[in-house]
């Protein structure tokens, strides 16, 4: 059976899922609203306007906006060759980015011209591309699911890309290593080997959060000295703050970890109901209210329920794009927009935990919502290649429901003279 040409529709402006269109934009405005809430700490006591930061954020998402639009226009198939040359690029960065870029003790951001990128946000996103390609190309014959080879790639891609990242930037190497993880388990890898990786991951982190969490300071210092684990002893403080405190409340001393404290503050002091947009108290007190310590803000304002519908947005997505990847008609598309997906809302999930206090403080942001350059952009460019594979698989489910049956005859063409 031979499916009938497939046109593009020139007349629709945007293509692809209206899910997940809406989705971002609601993002984007939730982002707009809060990073305007949260930024007062960012001009209060300087000469900055206080529209400055809101306007430069509003700046950066119309931009990202538009790199979404640009992407979601692309074939899929273009992105298998884009995904390795990128790759390549995110390595040189991330080699150059532990000798030129260090802020707040941790080398994570390179200054070019004037302009600040993160490695690491091209580095995951690049990743998943490139892993997605491998796990569709490399199949066992008897399985049906990724070979051996598929999987020994994928393990030494994300191997080294981790090992780049993990000393400066624990979590993201940690989410990087998860999501590709479960990349390699929807495209069916060894299941030994995967089992394999879990119970070592699960031994591994035990063992490190003891170690972590019991270790004297002093020797957590001189761990510290040496080069690939300089922060060993900032991992170490943050696991004994988030687990230590004091038996009478009135001992905890407020002002020692400050952006723990804040966030639970304005967690415990929304009343449920919030206390409205542009209300919050503890954005003045909380040094990354814009960025890593945002959903906090989102909770004091919107309540618990404007916490938990966007969770659901996140939730939504990763619904739909499991809906996409089952219209596909072929593999890469089907684990591209998973990675993707995973990538998205695993980080959004992590940055949910560090702000209601179920986990330790990480330097993830919010994606679509958290205040950024470099990882609006690039979170941007997710949904682009979303839309793009959501597009392409509903043209081709559109096309066989017109095509004719297979043993159905058609009429003979009328002789032309």
């Amino acid at each position: 059976m031979t499916l009938p040409n497939i046109k593009l529709n020139k007349e629709s402006f945007l293509q692809g899922d209206h899910v997940v269109w809406m989705i971002l934009l609601a993002l984007c405005m939730i982002s707009i609203v809060e990073v305007y809430s949260a930024s007062s700490r960012m001009t209060y006591g300087t000469s900055a306007h206080f529209w400055r930061p809101v306007v430069e954020h509003a700046s950066f998402i119309i931009v990202g906006l538009f790199i979404t639009w640009v992407v979601h226009r692309m074939p899929c198939t273009s992105f298998k060759f884009l995904s390795v040359l990128g790759l390549l690029v995110s390595l040189i960065l991330l080699v150059a980015v532990l000798f030129m870029g260090r802020v707040n003790g941790a080398a994570r951001w390179l200054h070019f011209a004037g302009i600040t990128i993160q490695p690491s946000e091209f580095a995951k996103l690049t990743l998943v591309g490139t892993v997605a390609m491998l796990l569709a190309t490399f199949r066992d014959k008897k399985t049906g699911g990724a070979s051996m080879l598929a999987f020994k790639w994928v393990a030494g891609l994300t191997a080294i890309v981790c090992l780049l990242i993990v000393g400066e930037n624990f979590s993201t190497a940690g989410i990087i290593f998860i999501v590709m993880l479960m990349m390699t388990w929807f495209a069916q890898g060894p299941k030994r080997w995967l089992w394999l990786i879990v119970v070592g991951i699960l031994f591994a982190g035990t063992t490190g959060f003891c170690t972590l969490k019991f270790v004297p300071q002093e020797t957590a210092e001189k761990v510290s000295e040496l080069p690939m684990l300089h922060r060993f002893s900032t991992w170490s403080k943050r696991i004994k703050k988030g687990s230590e405190l004091p038996p009478n409340p009135r001992d905890y001393n407020i002002h020692d970890n400050v952006q723990v404290t804040h966030a639970r503050i304005a967690v415990a002091t929304c009343n449920i109901v919030g206390k409205g947009p542009g209300q919050s108290v503890q954005r003045d007190f909380l040094p990354h209210a814009v960025s890593d310590f945002i959903y906090a803000i989102i909770i004091e304002e919107g309540g618990i329920e404007g916490g938990v519908l966007v969770m659901f947005m996140y939730l939504l997505l990763l619904y739909r794009a499991m809906r996409i990847a089952e219209k596909c008609k072929n593999r890469f598309p089907a684990y591209l927009v998973m990675g993707l997906s995973l990538m998205l809302v695993v980080q959004a999930m992590v940055n949910m935990a560090v702000s209601v206090g179920a986990m330790p403080v990480t330097g993830q942001p919010l994606p679509l919502v958290s205040k950024g350059g470099t990882s609006t952009f690039i979170t941007c460019a997710y949904i682009g290649m979303i839309l793009s594979v959501s597009h392409t698989a509903r043209q081709l489910e559109e096309a066989v429901s017109v095509a004719p049956p297979e043993n159905e005859p058609t009429e003979p063409e009328p002789a032309t003279a």
